[in-house]
């Protein structure tokens, strides 16, 4: 890593053409928040593993999540993901009110302070605060980006330009780490992406299935279109006919037509790449017509979850009961991480610690930022410092001893450092008692219908997709 005076030379001529850089921000990013929490700084107990030096040692991270406005709980469990995985690894409880500040958690001998600064989920937002960590905090790494569009920014301009690691989540097209603009040795990502969502999903749906053909939709956007590439190749790979594919503007609810075209075209399955802004009209109008083929796609989050689960309700009447769900043809669906997919002790105290902390279970984005913040404590151990760049090196290939998917649930690919990991497959059913009060939401996964393992999730390196090389 450069020092301290390179890279303030660097970002100085950066940080004064912020305000000329160009605003656009795919739809995923186009929600802005202002910043209504207050930050504190919370010091957690030195009882986690010794890394043998004796003397306490410094990590500075500047942790960049959305803090407030309507996509607030994005950061939020991204961000509790980050500190439960610090914690976890102090063997400590995970901070509780992070806010907008400034945050210490002790690992051993290694004190982590992590800066945390709303990103608005704006990527000039982003690039501002990047900059200012970078410059003005001397931060040894990055972690964070809940937007695609926002981490690509941060990468192309501070990372790339000031020679500073980062570890990006949950941000997930596919693209950050298969792009030669955005991949390189300083990126890596711990977190799941489009891609694993697709590729475990079209597996589970050519494999285990009688679905011989597919109609695919998916949102015009990085997140749809990554959606809808993968699973056309993997469907395609696996014998799978694609008999149509239709991309829409996020928010669009004439679905009739739509569906009716894919029921014209003789799909036996419908794909939906798409986010709570879309999906709630999508599914409406399947459950509302008559239509013969079955819709799959991918479990969200709890915000998704609550909006689609009330839909549901709506449609098909109260109470919800798992046979209404399995009558209505929609799953099942693949999820990256929720609490009750994985039975291991990592995963039991990473759900007890985050539930009491916060309110609410872990949710999709959760795993993948523990993970992410569990190798960076396993890479400090492993090589002995706490510079950016020595952290880099150690992560590289790295498998992950603590994650929620068990013990070295998570590798980092050496061709393109994205974490390979195991995906799972649920149906939606009625959530449950047991976690009514910690889910918020009508619907949860059921008890995973199957696995696929962490080697056929991600994008292979000599997939024509994979325009990396490091």
């Amino acid at each position: 890593m450069q020092n301290t005076a390179t890279r303030r030379r660097v970002l100085g001529a950066l940080g004064a053409g912020v305000v000329g850089l160009s605003g656009c921000v795919s739809d995923d990013s186009s929600m802005t928040e202002q910043d209504d929490s207050d930050g504190g700084t919370t010091d957690s107990s030195t009882n986690g593993e010794s890394g043998g030096s004796g003397s306490a040692q410094t990590v500075s991270i500047g942790v960049l999540q959305p803090r407030a406005g309507d996509l607030k709980y994005y950061g939020d469990q991204s961000l509790w993901g980050f500190l439960s995985g610090l914690a976890y690894k102090g063997d400590t409880d995970p901070p509780t009110d992070p806010g907008s500040g400034e945050v210490t958690i002790t690992a051993g001998d290694t004190e982590y302070r992590l800066l945390i600064r709303d990103t608005e989920f704006s990527a000039d937002t982003a690039q501002t605060a990047a900059t200012n960590l970078v410059e003005n905090e001397d931060v040894d790494m990055l972690a964070g980006c809940a937007s695609s569009a926002v981490a690509s920014r941060v990468v192309t301009t501070v990372v790339n330009q000031a020679q500073v690691p980062i570890m990006l989540g949950p941000a997930a097209s596919a693209d950050i780490t298969s792009n030669s603009e955005t991949c390189s040795d300083l990126v890596y990502r711990a977190s799941e992406n489009t891609a694993m969502d697709a590729r475990s999903g079209g597996k589970y749906v050519a494999r285990e299935t009688d679905v011989s053909s597919v109609y695919l939709f998916g949102a015009d956007y990085s997140f749809g279109r990554a959606v809808v590439n993968n699973y056309r190749d993997v469907l395609e790979a696996e014998g799978v006919d694609i008999v149509g594919e239709r991309f829409v503007e996020q928010g669009y609810a004439e679905w009739d037509g739509l569906l009716d075209n894919a029921e014209e075209a003789g799909a036996e399955g419908v794909v939906g790449g798409f986010t709570v802004a879309t999906l709630p009209a999508m599914f409406n109008a399947f459950l509302s017509g008559e239509y013969s083929y079955r819709v799959f796609g991918g479990f969200a989050t709890r915000i998704t979850n609550s909006v689609v689960g009330g839909t549901m309700q709506s449609v098909l009447g109260e109470p919800l009961t798992a046979e209404k769900i399995r009558d209505s043809q929609l799953g099942p669906f693949t999820t990256r991480y929720h609490w009750n997919q994985y039975d291991n002790p990592i995963n039991d105290a990473f759900v007890e610690s985050y539930t009491n902390a916060y309110g609410v279970v872990p949710d999709l984005f959760t795993a993948g930022t523990f993970t992410g913040a569990s190798a960076i404590h396993q890479a400090v151990q492993e090589s002995g410092s706490t510079e950016g760049a020595d952290i880099a090196d150690a992560l590289k290939g790295m498998t992950v001893t603590d994650t929620p998917k068990g013990e070295n649930g998570y590798t980092f690919q050496e061709y393109n450092n994205q974490a390979q990991s195991a995906m799972t497959v649920a149906n939606p059913i009625p959530t449950t008692d047991e976690w009514a009060d910690n889910w918020g939401a009508a619907i949860m996964p059921g008890e995973p219908l199957a696995r696929i393992s962490a080697d056929e999730t991600t994008i292979p390196q000599d997939s024509d997709q994979m325009d990396c090389s490091l």
